[in-house]
């Protein structure tokens, strides 16, 4: 009778344990993909969630399983296409093929008329631009005479242009400044680079001299220098650059390119992959660095990194041979694996390449004018400064279309390059 007692006791206990813990779990439910200490969120408790120092609050947001979206249910969000890049594409699509290939060029006044020297701007411009429609023109000292004589001059030649002319001019500051050098023109006089002290005075350069050019009507400067005067046997570029230090002249050239872009003028930085350790100087033939791309890397390329962080919306790039990265003497302008592999994808510019002045002795030397045109976009330049021959190097390239060598859509991919900046920069509406 006992033991049939405490069987029953027994049994009245473990029957009264069950109950309380499932009253406990169905109050309480547990996840075991959560932490415990995480709240409950169906209470709708509104007390912050702390999280790991550094962590993303958009990886950490906690939803209901009601409302949580499936992420396989939903679409991928597509980028939203620039205006500038819609409107780019527009004007291509009722471009000639004259138009986009003359597009690709930037010619002195001298090579677009035949005239020499140009300082002004009449019937003659305005029948060259409309069978010789260029991306852009550059100006040398002897086409600028006065203040009033050069606005004059450039405002005509851009009411002439069917798709905007970069109006374009070398004006660093220093030595070259072939505004700066005129007294009659009026403007800032700078010291070379290599004096300047700090940022904030890279900064002031950009953005005065950005300012003064575009007051008479450039709007392409091709400056700063983004070259490290690594080479102290080199006076190729010498006090050109900011620096010999690879960091101070990223500081500068990042400043100096804030600058410009404040001021609303294009910028240029110059010479990729970096002049500042040649002691060659490609005016006068192939100039070359005998640095591995590790030492690129960690000097010659952190102020072009610095500057296209900045914002400059053009690189120019070099007549220099790289032999112990590329393995061959083939010029910066005319090889592809420093203009893309380098450039475009290492380094991950997006904007306009340009090449050095192609009459420099480092390509007339060795190319024709059409060669050196048609191995410059094959390696991936968009732009072709004042080639030897332009009406020579413009047939080449047409004859290499028509026969397949070069693909309309290389064309197309600079074109739309060129257009995008000038509409960015309201060159072009």
């Amino acid at each position: 009778m006992r033991k049939l007692f405490a069987v029953l006791v027994l049994l009245c206990f473990l029957t009264a344990c069950t109950q309380n813990t499932a009253d406990l779990s169905s109050d309480m439910p547990v996840s075991l993909s959560e932490p415990d200490s995480l709240p409950d969120f169906s209470s709708g408790s509104s007390e912050p969630v702390s999280q790991p120092a550094g962590a993303d609050s958009s990886e950490q947001s906690l939803v209901s399983p009601e409302s949580e979206p499936d992420p396989e249910s939903q679409p991928e969000s597509e980028p939203v296409p620039e205006p500038e890049l819609i409107r780019a594409h527009q004007i291509l699509s009722g471009m000639t093929l004259n138009e986009k290939i003359c597009q690709l060029f930037i010619l002195s006044p001298e090579q677009l008329t035949g005239d020499s020297p140009v300082t002004a701007a009449g019937e003659k411009t305005r029948e060259a631009l409309s069978e010789n429609p260029v991306g852009g023109l550059i100006y040398f000292s002897k086409n600028l005479v006065s203040r009033e004589q050069t606005a004059e001059m450039l405002e005509k030649t851009q009411s002439f242009s069917k798709y905007g002319l970069f109006l374009a001019v070398d004006e660093e500051g220093g030595l070259v400044s072939r505004v700066g050098n005129n007294p009659e023109m009026g403007t800032t006089v700078f010291p070379p680079m290599g004096q300047i002290q700090s940022d904030e005075e890279a900064y002031e350069v950009g953005f005065t001299i950005g300012t003064e050019l575009l007051a008479l009507g450039f709007n392409l400067d091709f400056a700063p220098i983004a070259d490290v005067h690594s080479n102290f046997y080199s006076d190729v570029i010498g006090e050109r650059a900011f620096s010999s230090d690879p960091n101070v002249a990223a500081g500068r050239v990042s400043a100096c390119v804030k600058g410009f872009c404040e001021s609303g003028i294009l910028c240029t930085l110059k010479h990729f992959p970096g002049h500042g350790d040649t002691v060659e100087d490609s005016h006068y033939g192939v100039a070359q660095s005998e640095k591995t791309l590790e030492r690129l890397a960690g000097c010659e390329f952190l102020p072009f990194s610095s500057g296209i962080e900045a914002g400059a919306p053009l690189v120019m790039v070099g007549h220099i041979a790289l032999p112990n990265v590329t393995g061959e003497m083939t010029p910066a302008t005319l090889c592809e694996p420093i203009v893309t592999g380098l450039l475009r994808e290492r380094i991950g510019f997006r904007g306009v390449i340009v090449t050095d002045s192609m009459q420099m002795l480092a390509i007339t030397e060795n190319y024709s004018s059409g060669e050196a045109a048609l191995l410059a976009l094959e390696a991936g330049v968009d732009m072709i400064l004042i080639p030897e021959d332009f009406f020579a190097a413009k047939e080449y390239l047409l004859e290499k279309i028509s026969d397949g060598t070069l693909p309309i859509e290389r064309i197309d991919e600079s074109v739309l390059r060129i257009l995008k900046a000038k509409l960015t920069y309201r060159i072009l509406e």
